[in-house]
């Protein structure tokens, strides 16, 4: 960003220090960061992710059990299920294991599986929109096409079927839900970065001689990022949201211990008229995570788009 303002500056013929320069370039985080700070929306999306994050990290201390003990099986009737109690805060499934060490268990499962098939779908997808922006021509045309083909069909349907295909277990669920995402992140820098390479600071480094390598990884890379790392925070929740519908349909690991958010539901299926708190906890934890990213990542862009700029 700095660079871009000093490309700019010396096109001009005006000289800045590095103070200036400074000042200018880190003037659009800064005053995000204010923005987000004094947003309510922003404060309660942050305070979710940061305890869900919490809770990940220290689950084993939190837990007050394994979460595949099947201790309590002989507990368990047909058609009943022990309720609450003090031992075990939120009752125990059909397995005969305790609820809420296995909601705390999955949260270290469910956030794992969103940030890593983000962090993959967002790799591969950068690199194709940078390529798509970068040339034009026959290399654009190609990898467009490639994009629409996965935006053709829908997302949800996708990565049932990549799954599927797989095989059931936690990896499939990573890499069916990084394919989807590819093609959002692909349009998006793709986008940024034909709007930035009409800019006077691209215009400005041309003239001054640069390569296109450097401009291209210099300047319209880095000013092009923005959107795609908003981008990324908004779609952990629906990644949060898909990888529990796939474990809902049995396309998760094929352990019935791993703790995971999609297969409580799963396991609450024939339970849901004796003991609904088994779907209504988990259900409960999946649409706090979603809100949460989805509350930080509006704020994010709205702080970060001069459009929403008053």
């Amino acid at each position: 960003m700095t660079t871009a303002f000093t490309d700019i500056a010396t096109a001009q013929g005006l000289e800045l220090t590095h103070g200036e320069v400074e000042q200018i370039g880190g003037g659009l985080w800064r005053q995000a960061l204010r923005r987000l700070a004094h947003s309510p929306a922003a404060i309660v999306g942050t305070i979710l992710i940061t305890c869900f994050v919490l809770v990940a990290i220290f689950a084993p201390w939190i837990a007050p059990y394994a979460p595949g003990d099947n201790t309590w099986l002989s507990e368990v009737r047909p058609g009943e299920y022990p309720p609450p109690s003090a031992e075990h805060w939120l009752g125990i499934d059909p397995q005969g294991r305790d609820v809420f060490s296995r909601l705390i268990y999955g949260t270290r499962q469910s956030l794992l599986i969103g940030v890593v098939s983000v962090v993959l779908g967002g790799l591969v997808g950068v690199g194709l929109g940078l390529l798509a922006g970068a040339f034009s021509g026959w290399v654009d045309t190609t990898v467009m096409r490639f994009v629409d083909i996965l935006l053709s069909v829908p997302s949800l349907l996708l990565a049932i079927a990549i799954a599927a295909v797989l095989g059931p277990s936690l990896t499939s669920v990573m890499i069916a839900i990084a394919v989807t995402s590819v093609p959002i992140f692909a349009r998006l820098l793709r986008g940024q970065m034909l709007g930035q390479r009409a800019s006077d600071y691209v215009l400005a480094a041309k003239a001054s001689g640069l390569r296109r390598r450097t401009i291209v990884f210099g300047h319209v890379l880095p000013n092009s990022m923005t959107p795609v790392l908003v981008q990324g925070t908004l779609y952990l929740s629906i990644a949060i949201i898909d990888a529990a519908g796939l474990a809902f349909l049995g396309l998760s690991s094929p352990d019935p211990s791993t703790p995971e958010w999609g297969r409580m539901l799963t396991d609450a299926q024939d339970a849901l008229a004796t003991a609904p708190l088994l779907a209504i906890a988990p259900g409960i934890a999946i649409v706090l995570a979603a809100l949460g990213f989805t509350l930080l990542g509006e704020q994010m862009r709205e702080a970060l788009d001069p459009k929403y700029h008053r």
